[in-house]
């Protein structure tokens, strides 16, 4: 990953915008619903937010009133989240040194737009260990990952970019996406997750369609009334723990323990 590369993508990229958008809203809902399930098992519960963007979570979690701290790479992110939100404990740093945070420190540990960007297995395997260091015994790291097959499909066929993509060797012979050192994106398979897991020694509690086939038809999703759009999303929280889903949801959440 080019660190200076990633830190001009977000300093145009409004991620609040996409997470507003109803495709966002499905992703962000089920990502809120699972956390707020687990943390009920904790009283007065830690939360770190690493690689928190512009607060979008952190500020959530700290007005229900939890203790949050973020950790964010971007300065521009972190000065939006310090003024919208101040209740929330932040600090410039990245996923892969936490070195400003304690061992075994927090409750919940959230681990999402990281993955993304963390190119080579070795820098996945060093952000997963460093938030297993800093979450308690009884505590869950949550994960998202963006999911190799979503792209294939969503980019490659969807798109029509599927054959420009092997010319110019960023896709492989086994259909999985080729992220290059200084590629913004890595997109993982449901195998690579796996030995991510084991690598860390990690145990999992579940794994969830964050948002399911919502990607693929954005148009139709965004033309529902406000019923069926609830309605949508009762029915995607019916099926987003069914292994069939897994695979081609565009994200892909995974709650570890130690």
């Amino acid at each position: 990953m080019n660190e200076r590369e990633l830190i001009n993508y977000y300093n145009k990229f409004n991620e609040d915008k996409r997470l507003s958008r109803r495709h966002g809203i499905v992703e962000f809902e089920t990502a809120i619903k699972y956390i707020n399930i687990y943390l009920s098992n904790f009283k007065d519960a830690k939360i770190l937010d690493v690689g928190a963007g512009t607060g979008r979570y952190s500020m959530y979690f700290s007005n229900l009133g939890y203790d949050v701290t973020a950790v964010e790479l971007v300065k521009h992110n972190l000065r939006v989240l310090e003024k919208n939100c101040p209740s929330v404990k932040s600090y410039l740093g990245n996923a892969i040194d936490l070195s400003s945070c304690k061992s075994n420190s927090f409750d919940v540990v959230i681990l999402f737009g990281p993955m993304y960007h963390l190119i080579s297995f070795e820098d996945k395997v060093k952000a997963l260990n460093e938030a297993k260091r800093v979450v308690k015994d009884n505590g869950y790291i949550f994960i998202s990952y963006y999911i190799n097959d979503y792209a294939i499909m969503k980019h490659g066929f969807i798109d029509k970019n599927i054959k420009a993509a092997f010319e110019k060797g960023n896709v492989n012979e086994e259909f999985h996406v080729v992220s290059k050192e200084n590629d913004l994106y890595s997109f993982v398979t449901m195998e690579e997750i796996d030995e991510l897991k084991n690598e860390c020694k990690l145990v999992r509690e579940k794994i969830i369609s964050q948002d399911g086939l919502t990607d693929y038809f954005r148009r139709e999703i965004n033309s529902l009334d406000e019923e069926e759009f609830k309605l949508y999303l009762k029915y995607h929280f019916s099926i987003c723990e069914k292994n069939e889903f897994l695979g081609t949801s565009s994200h892909v959440m995974d709650i570890l323990r130690k």
